[in-house]
């Protein structure tokens, strides 16, 4: 299955889902947990507004997961120098913040709402269950895909490797993992081979692209069926920076991973029009659509789980882990300093964020 056609089938199911709201996110409900309106609600005025949020986040995204891409002409900034670990470690702690400070507060409000049954949403903590389910699951995927790409290795064949020489015409190569034992930010593996560490490079960056998706379209779609006009001015400049950021941590995982060049667009693709395409879905939906009927709370509640355990195991164990246990960090304490100096100043500043959205 190509990636193309696997972010389709994953859009396709998270859209009818979706769809089931419209029949009962119109059955009755409590009083207070009607919409209420205000002075600020004014759907005339909330289109230009989101129209703008579109166009403006869809810049924002692509800004943000294609500056990494482009680092290669930088020396500075080329994956083997130090200064691209310290940036990577940045995005690293944005996504960690992501998942901690933004996905799963939301999970929580949603699914302790007064708007849900007591029983069983008041008796039981579904947001830290769900979330903990999902870094299992986040792991399992982790673990097979890489017995999967590994023995493609062993068989002799791995595809989609860029070729080193600019042409890269070749769909697929030749390789043998067992003439190559180094360390990625170490010694190169000779044309034509792939090392352990570019398999762990491709599958991390795939499986963090599938959480960020789900994250995206939610909070799209949570701007797009909203007609406050007073929270959408803020909520659509958080929401720019909260994607540049998100899309510059993606990148360097796309860049580490040597993708060819259709792949790496199809993934800046799909990062960058998801939460477009969850505002225009949310302005579809926005007549029948209630934020907060049950059904809209526990289906958005649960997927925003489900992405934060995703997006939390991540970033604590593909992303920072992997890069503070590895050599190159191991070999040197003023490197691991100013890395965790980097984590924090991108786990802070999301964290600030999370004030807004």
């Amino acid at each position: 299955m190509s990636m193309a056609s696997l972010y389709v089938r994953l859009f396709s199911i998270f859209l009818l889902i979706i769809c089931i709201f419209p029949p009962q996110a119109l059955s009755v409900v409590p009083e207070e947990c009607q919409t209420k309106t205000d002075g600020c609600t004014n759907k005339e005025k909330a289109l230009p507004l989101k129209v703008i949020a579109i166009f403006s986040i869809l810049i924002a995204s692509v800004i943000g997961v294609c500056s990494p891409l482009f680092t290669r002409s930088i020396p500075a900034l080329n994956p083997d120098r130090n200064l691209f670990v310290i940036v990577k470690c940045f995005a690293a702690g944005i996504i960690l913040a992501t998942g901690f400070m933004h996905v799963l507060p939301d999970s929580f409000n949603m699914l302790s709402s007064r708007c849900l049954k007591e029983n069983p949403w008041h008796k039981f903590p579904f947001t830290g269950f769900v979330a903990m389910l999902s870094a299992i699951v986040t792991l399992m995927v982790d673990s097979m895909a890489t017995s999967i790409y590994t023995k493609k290795c062993n068989n002799g064949v791995i595809p989609e490797v860029a070729s080193p020489v600019g042409g890269g015409q070749q769909e697929m190569v030749v390789v043998n993992v067992g003439q190559f034992h180094g360390h990625h930010h170490g010694l190169k593996p000779a044309p034509g081979t792939v090392d352990q560490q570019l398999l762990r490079y491709r599958v991390v960056a795939m499986v963090l692209e599938l959480g960020i998706v789900v994250h995206s379209v939610v909070i799209g779609l949570s701007l797009g069926a909203s007609n406050n006009t007073c929270s959408i001015k803020g909520l659509v400049a958080a929401l720019c920076f909260h994607q540049m950021f998100e899309g510059m941590g993606l990148g360097g995982c796309i860049l580490q991973a040597e993708y060819k060049t259709m792949k790496k667009f199809i993934m800046v693709f799909f990062f960058s029009v998801t939460t477009p395409f969850g505002i225009a879905l949310g302005i579809a939906l926005a007549n029948t659509y209630k934020e907060n009927s049950p059904t809209a709370l526990i289906t958005v509640g649960l997927l925003n789980a489900a992405s934060a355990g995703l997006l939390i195991y991540m970033a604590l164990v593909d992303l920072l882990a992997a890069d503070f246990m590895g050599s190159k960090l191991q070999a040197s304490v003023k490197l691991q300093i100013k890395s965790y100096v980097a984590v924090l100043l991108g786990a802070g500043g999301m964290s600030v964020m999370a004030k807004w959205a």
